[in-house]
């Protein structure tokens, strides 16, 4: 599957994770199934955020509130590895659900693109999708 992404979202992610190491960044991704075309910086209030990430839930909340009212679209949620690469661990697939949202993982200037589904390939929580920038 290919998911069109601005690059305008790519560099906003690559400079929210530089900026934050060692510590994982967090936030929400806007647009629709094939389209990411927004996304916003979330304070990362995981207990420990050098090694896992937790959205505010403030900021979460929000989205949702937004999207019922007519808002923008949740398509889903991007992260920071700061300190690894940019596939999913055992940690992410444990905290997502199988609802087809997109996490987008960033690590060493790389993003990378997933769909959390049920069976997926990887960590049997999230399956590959192909990023298009432009």
């Amino acid at each position: 599957m290919r998911v069109h992404i601005s690059r305008c979202v790519v560099e906003l992610i690559q400079r929210a994770a530089d900026e934050a190491a060692p510590h994982e960044a967090c936030g929400l991704l806007f647009g629709g199934d094939r389209t990411v075309d927004a996304a916003r910086i979330a304070a990362n209030v995981a207990e420990n955020p050098l090694i896992h990430f937790e959205i505010d839930p403030a900021a979460l909340f929000a989205a949702i509130r937004a999207e019922r009212a007519g808002g923008p679209v949740l398509a889903g949620y991007w992260h920071s590895h700061p300190s690894g690469d940019a596939t999913p661990s055992a940690t992410d697939a444990a905290m997502a659900a199988p609802d087809g949202k997109l996490w987008l993982i960033v690590a060493g200037g790389v993003v990378t693109g997933w769909r959390a589904v049920a069976n997926g390939c990887h960590h049997g929580r999230f399956a590959p999708i192909v990023l298009e920038t432009g």
